[in-house]
């Protein structure tokens, strides 16, 4: 189930990296793309919502925020700061303490 629930994360942040494609290309694939990215991962959520309480889904969607940080510093490179790693360091601890 871990699996699944970083693939549901994962496909929100791209979901959102396919709409910032978008916004800058306007190529319509880039916006199917982040649209089917975001369904995705709600149907993950949902499957996921069957087998784990919602006190560990609902809190691990903060991964996404990890993932879309990591998307926008190596695929659009955007400047990340240090306070942001700091908080990336955060989340994931607050992850680990609610997860596992």
């Amino acid at each position: 189930m871990i699996a699944v629930l970083i693939a549901m994360t994962l496909c929100g942040a791209m979901g959102g990296a396919g709409l910032k494609a978008y916004a800058t290309s306007r190529k319509k694939l880039h916006v199917l793309m982040g649209l089917g990215f975001y369904g995705t991962g709600a149907l993950l959520n949902i499957v996921l919502l069957k087998f784990l309480p919602l006190t560990v889904v609902l809190p691990a969607n903060a991964l996404t925020y990890v993932w879309t940080l990591i998307i926008a510093r190596f695929a659009f490179k955007e400047t990340v700061g240090p306070l942001r790693w700091i908080g990336v360091a955060c989340i994931m601890g607050g992850l680990c303490l609610l997860v596992f």
